[in-house]
C-alpha cells in the first residue's frame, strides 16, 4: 500500500468516526427532548387553539399560509387565532391570506386579534375571520388602495442625463421615474385603483354585513381606533389576545381552559440556512438596484407621513 492510498483510507476512517459520533449525539438530543414532552402534547388534547402571527408589512404570504394550513390539518387544533400587527401590504398578498382564512373557517373557528395596528391590508386579512377583536386604542380601518411614484426628471436634467426608452405600447413605461406622468396615464391607473378598491369594499361589506352605502362612507382611507371601529361594525369585540382566546374557545365549544399553541419553527440544516441567507441577500440587492420591468405593486397600505 503506497503512502497516498494510506492517507485516503485514513481520511475515510476519520470521517466515519466523526459522522458516527455526531449521529449518536443527535440521537441522544432527540431522545432527551422526547422524554420531556408533556403527556397532553403526545396525546394531543382537544382544547388547543393555534395562533398565527402576521407582523409588519404583508409582502410574502406563503409562510403565513403554510402555518395556517398546518393548524387546519391538525385535528387537535379546535380553532385558530390570527394575531395581526400590520399596516398592510401588497394587494395580492393580503388577498391570498384572506382567501386561506375563508377556506379554513368552513371547518374551524377563526378569530382575528388586532394588536397595535391592523389597518388596510391588515384589516383586509382580518375580514377573513369569523370574528374580529381589537383593543380600544388599536389602529384599524384605512380601507383604501395606494400606489407611490417618483419623478426624478428634473434631477436628470440638472445632471445632464438623458433617458431613452423603446417600448411596445404607450403604457409600457407608465410610472417611469424619468418623466412626468401624462394625464391619460393617471386616468388609467386611477381606474385600476378604483377596481381594486371595489374589491376591498366588497370584502368588508360581505364579511361585516354592512351595506355598500355604509362602507362607502368610511372607505376613504381614514383610520379608526378600536372603539370607533366597534361602533361602525368593523370589529366585533374590544380586547386583546386573551379576549380572542376566550371567544375562540366559546365558538369552538372548548370546555375548560384553552391552550394556545404556536407554530413549531422549521428545522433547517447549516447548508440550507447559508443557502437561504445568500439567496435572500442577492434578491434584496436586485430589488434595490433593478426596475422589475415596470411591474407596479398596488398596496392596501396605511399611508403614514414620511
Amino acid at each position: 500500500m503506497n503512502k497516498k492510498t494510506a492517507n485516503i483510507l485514513a481520511i475515510i476512517l476519520i470521517s466515519v468516526v466523526v459522522l458516527s459520533f455526531l449521529t449518536s449525539v443527535i440521537f441522544k438530543i432527540h431522545a432527551n427532548r422526547l422524554s420531556t414532552i408533556a403527556p397532553e402534547t403526545i396525546f394531543q388534547s382537544s382544547n388547543r387553539i393555534g395562533v398565527v402571527e402576521i407582523k409588519g408589512v404583508i409582502a410574502e404570504p406563503q409562510p403565513v399560509i403554510r402555518e395556517l394550513d398546518n393548524f387546519y390539518k391538525d385535528n387537535s387544533i379546535r380553532a385558530i387565532i390570527v394575531r395581526i400587527d400590520s399596516p398592510g401590504g401588497g394587494v395580492a398578498a393580503a388577498q391570498e391570506i384572506y382567501d386561506t382564512l375563508v377556506r379554513i373557517r368552513k371547518k374551524k373557528v377563526v378569530v382575528a386579534s388586532i394588536g397595535t395596528v391592523g389597518a388596510s391590508g391588515g384589516y383586509y386579512v382580518a375580514c377573513g375571520a369569523d370574528k374580529i377583536v381589537a383593543e380600544p386604542g388599536s389602529i384599524t380601518g384605512s380601507i383604501g388602495v395606494i400606489m407611490d411614484f417618483f419623478d426624478v426628471a428634473d434631477l436628470l436634467k440638472w445632471a445632464k442625463i438623458k433617458n431613452e426608452v423603446i417600448k411596445s405600447g404607450k403604457f409600457k413605461d407608465i410610472g417611469s421615474p424619468f418623466r412626468p406622468m401624462k394625464p391619460d396615464e393617471k386616468a388609467y391607473l386611477q381606474s385600476v385603483i378604483d377596481d381594486v378598491l371595489l374589491q376591498f369594499k366588497t370584502v368588508v361589506s360581505e364579511n361585516r354585513h354592512l351595506s355598500m352605502n355604509e362602507v362607502n362612507k368610511i372607505a376613504d382611507g381614514r383610520i379608526f381606533a378600536g372603539d370607533q371601529a366597534l361602533k361602525l361594525g368593523l370589529i366585533d369585540k374590544l380586547g386583546g389576545l386573551h379576549t380572542a382566546k376566550e371567544l375562540a374557545a366559546k365558538l369552538s365549544g372548548i370546555k375548560g381552559e384553552a391552550k394556545l399553541v404556536y407554530p413549531t419553527p422549521e428545522r433547517k440544516d447549516l447548508i440550507s440556512i447559508l443557502t437561504e441567507s445568500i439567496a435572500n441577500s442577492v434578491a434584496n440587492v436586485l430589488k434595490e438596484k433593478l426596475f422589475e420591468d415596470n411591474i407596479f405593486k398596488f398596496n392596501y397600505m396605511l399611508s403614514m407621513p414620511r
